[in-house]
């Protein structure tokens, strides 16, 4: 008998209360969406008006933000005496785009503008000495930050003590004590009163375009329309897109899809991207591994000026700078990871997998976000620099990196970061301490591990009720992405045609659900080709797509999980039979 892999959680019962039944009939959502809405907590008619009405009806006051006056104030009183501005924007997608958004928008405003994006290499994360340089060499009084800067307190000292004045924008870990800098704008100081805390540091930076802008002609428009930049970069943090996160995505997936700038549009002919299928899961894992690719393995700022270009025979050259990138960080990639994978330190047992090498500096943070996703626990892999370890950590969702990087705070050069994600610096001689204080941190967050992983399903249905009605309704939930991810369904009572390994180690299965079938693929699981027999019973854990082969569109299932068929509970709300596949089809 088949067995399932996960613990399947199927969907619970809610109550739904008559007024919120109404505001959603009004919308065309039946019971059982708003069912699904409900457990993903919308729960009141508000929520549902914010989650689809009008995205920039769901957009909060920018002035919310901590510091936000002081900044805008300070920004105006800069382009009145015609100072020039260095941004400073980190070397990482978010950072990146974040400093593209207020490059464009202080352009807008006429000001003299200097964008700078630090060495991986050399600088590392954070404000630099050498960025302070280059800001005195080109002439500059007042720096920008991006994505950075919270915890940069001895060089906005540094800067301080050079006539420079700093306005941080960020959305990282805030130290106490906080740096002296003239405005540190971040949701997540302990006083910040703003109702999202979750954006990302290009999220940031856009609110305050939104607030820069605001009075300029045509600037609240203007400011709108540099929601593309801020997808990416929320996007490529692994920000939830929940809430305010998810109405800059909406808004920019609009100009992703109709009217990518010059250096975007590149990139997507470089990358075999239509701008018109693109969605959340195409920026992840398509377009911002090509701007991150620039500063692993090259300059970071040959992205930067792929993002602020609006000249096309530049935007070709610099996007192919970075396909080439791209390919060289993939090849770096698979090198680093194998040899992380056996090293002695890779200790099975421990709460935290540990490692460094002779690895080049940009590929570290790739290598442990692929060993956490491998090993259900934390990572840090540090690179090698000789008399130091400059060292990226990525989390498992249950030890808080940025808090336990400040618990070894005394044994780091510098550290960063937040939850999920983080970096550090350290002398080469302090990595065994490190390790010595770091694993029982790790271990004191981690927990008993469930007898198997557990499955969220969104829906369990029938299969007779699998059909384009289904994803028609399961489809008003996009954009999805992290916090809101793609709905999974569980299709009950489906007969096995046929079953067949494919290559690229998949399971391709044809599926009868009523009195025609429906294709399903399993990515990464050959063993299910030998699990299952022609003419089972099985019910499938999947992800419902449309999929277009020529003039042809079909259902498909992308299945995640499967069992042998049993009685188990549909959602309590009926779907309408769905017509015959081939009609759809024709």
């Amino acid at each position: 008998m088949l067995a399932p892999r996960f613990r399947w959680i199927l969907p619970e019962p809610v109550a739904l209360p008559l007024s919120l039944i109404d505001a959603g009939r009004s919308r065309g959502l039946d019971e059982r969406l708003l069912g699904l809405l409900v457990r993903r907590g919308v729960s009141t008619e508000e929520e549902l008006e914010r989650f689809f009405g009008p995205p920039e009806d769901a957009l909060h006051d920018p002035l919310l933000l901590p510091d936000a006056a002081v900044f805008r104030d300070r920004i105006r009183w800069a382009i009145g005496r015609g100072e020039r501005i260095l941004v400073f924007g980190d070397f990482d997608a978010d950072g990146l785009t974040g400093l593209a958004v207020l490059v464009r928008a202080l352009r807008t405003l006429g000001a003299d503008v200097v964008p700078y994006v630090p060495s991986r290499v050399d600088e590392g994360h954070g404000l630099s000495l050498a960025a302070l340089d280059a800001a005195a060499a080109a002439g500059a009084t007042l720096i920008v930050t991006v994505d950075c800067g919270s915890t940069s307190v001895a060089e906005i000292e540094a800067a301080r003590g050079r006539g420079l004045d700093v306005l941080v924008t960020d959305h990282h870990r805030v130290p106490d004590p906080m740096p002296a800098a003239q405005a540190l704008v971040n949701p997540h100081r302990p006083d910040a009163t703003y109702p999202e805390r979750r954006l990302a540091g290009s999220g940031v930076a856009f609110k305050l375009a939104q607030l820069l802008l605001a009075d300029a002609p045509g600037g609240p428009a203007a400011a709108l329309d540099l929601a593309d930049l801020a997808t990416i970069g929320t996007v490529a943090d692994v920000a939830p897109i929940l809430g305010e996160n998810r109405a800059v995505a909406r808004l920019g997936l609009v100009r992703l899809r109709s009217a990518p700038r010059p250096g975007l549009a590149a990139l997507f002919e470089r990358a075999k991207i239509d701008p018109a299928t693109i969605d959340l899961e195409t920026v992840g894992f398509a377009i911002a591994p090509r701007l991150n690719a620039a500063g692993r393995v090259g300059e970071a700022f040959d992205a930067a000026k792929l993002l602020l270009t609006d000249d096309a025979a530049e935007a070709a050259a610099l996007a192919d700078t970075l396909e080439l990138a791209n390919v060289t960080r993939r090849d770096l990639m698979k090198i680093a990871l194998a040899e992380a994978r056996t090293s002695p330190d890779a200790v099975d047992e421990a709460p935290a997998t540990l490692v460094h090498g002779p690895w080049p500096v940009g590929i570290v943070g790739l290598v442990a976000g692929r060993l956490a996703d491998e090993r259900g626990r934390p990572a840090i892999v540090g690179a090698d620099l000789g008399s130091m370890i400059r060292a990226s950590c990525r989390g498992d969702g249950r030890l808080d990196l940025g808090a336990a990087l400040a618990a070894c705070g005394d044994l780091l050069l510098r550290h960063g970061g937040h939850a999920g994600a983080a970096g550090f610096e350290l002398p080469t001689e302090r990595w065994p301490a490190f390790r010595e204080r770091f694993l029982p941190l790790a271990a004191a967050a981690a927990v008993e591990p469930e007898a198997s992983p557990s499955l969220l399903v969104d829906a369990a249905i029938p299969a007779k009720s699998l059909g384009y009605a289904l994803l028609r309704d399961l489809g008003r939930l996009a954009p999805a992405g992290t916090g809101n991810p793609e709905p999974l369904v569980a299709v009950l009572g489906l007969g096995v045609v046929r079953v067949r390994e494919v290559s690229g180690g998949h399971t391709q299965v044809v599926l009868k659900r009523d009195l025609d079938v429906v294709d399903g693929i399993a990515f990464g699981w050959p063993e299910l080709a030998t699990s299952i027999r022609e003419g089972e019973r099985v019910d499938i854990v999947a992800r419902v797509v449309s999929r277009r082969f020529g003039v042809v569109e079909s259902l498909q299932l992308e299945i995640r999980d499967a069992a042998a068929s049993e009685l188990r509970t549909v959602d309590p709300t009926p779907v309408p039979p769905a017509p015959p596949l081939a009609s759809l089809a024709s």
